[in-house]
């Protein structure tokens, strides 16, 4: 089974689970979601209305711990650890892999100094293994490791569920990217005119040289065989003189 098959079964289970269960029990739910090693997108889970009604309540923490994994990053959970509830284990990989996800976005050469310190890794080997453990073997990135220059060369990450006000830019970029590919094609269009133009001005171009040779070539011949009438009659004249001077 593919990850993105995977990704929507796991998905369509949570989103069921959570549409049955009430508010106050909705928190072991959200930890198995966010500690599940298959599943990396929650954007669905935030939009059932047991999850979104947890707003402005008592146990809004719990919205607040899912919103950290669909949109932030380890460093996000650090700078607000004081608030939010200590995650276990499997959480804290799930949020390091999706932090991963997150620089891929961004960058598609990663350093490995800015890794180690948004993960929190003590050395290169460490990095490394994660990177190639949790990451690629988990099939959410594929990349090459370079040694050489430190850094992980990004050839492919999974996307991660879009941010607020993220959908709107991302459809500006696209329209933009239009707005670009029509004016190229425009641009295109008009060359391959020009260029259609200029080759029938060639051809015409090369007729015109092709009839003006053929003229001098019969003008050379009408030449020529008015040189060699004159040349005949000549010696026939001269034969017939000769003949009367004989008799």
């Amino acid at each position: 089974m593919d990850i993105e098959q995977k990704q929507a079964e796991l998905i369509d289970h949570f989103v069921n689970q959570a549409s049955t269960l009430k508010a106050s029990a909705i928190w072991p739910l959200i930890i198995e979601a966010t500690s599940h090693p298959s599943l990396f997108a929650f954007s669905e889970i935030l939009s059932t209305p047991t999850v979104s009604e947890l707003e402005g309540t008592e146990n809004s923490l719990c919205l607040d711990v899912l919103r950290l994994f669909a949109h932030g990053t380890w460093s996000d959970y650090k700078s607000n650890a004081g608030r939010l509830p200590q995650l276990v284990p499997d959480q804290v990989l799930k949020l390091k892999q999706l932090t991963v996800l997150t620089l891929a976005e961004m960058n598609k050469v990663l350093p490995y100094d800015q890794l180690m310190q948004e993960l929190d890794v003590a050395n290169v080997r460490e990095l490394e293994d994660f990177l190639i453990n949790e990451c690629m073997y988990a099939g959410i990135v594929r990349g090459k490791l370079d040694q050489l220059r430190r850094c992980f060369e990004v050839q492919f990450a999974a996307g991660r569920d879009l941010r607020p006000g993220q959908l709107g830019n991302m459809l500006e970029t696209l329209s933009n990217w239009l707005a670009t590919s029509d004016n190229l094609l425009v641009s295109i269009q008009e060359k391959i005119k020009w260029a259609d133009s200029t080759s029938e001005l060639d051809k015409k171009h090369q007729k015109d040289v092709e009839d003006r040779v053929e003229e001098v070539k019969k003008s050379l011949f009408l030449k020529k065989l008015h040189t060699v009438s004159r040349q005949t009659l000549t010696s026939e004249g001269m034969r017939r003189s000769t003949l009367n001077l004989v008799e």
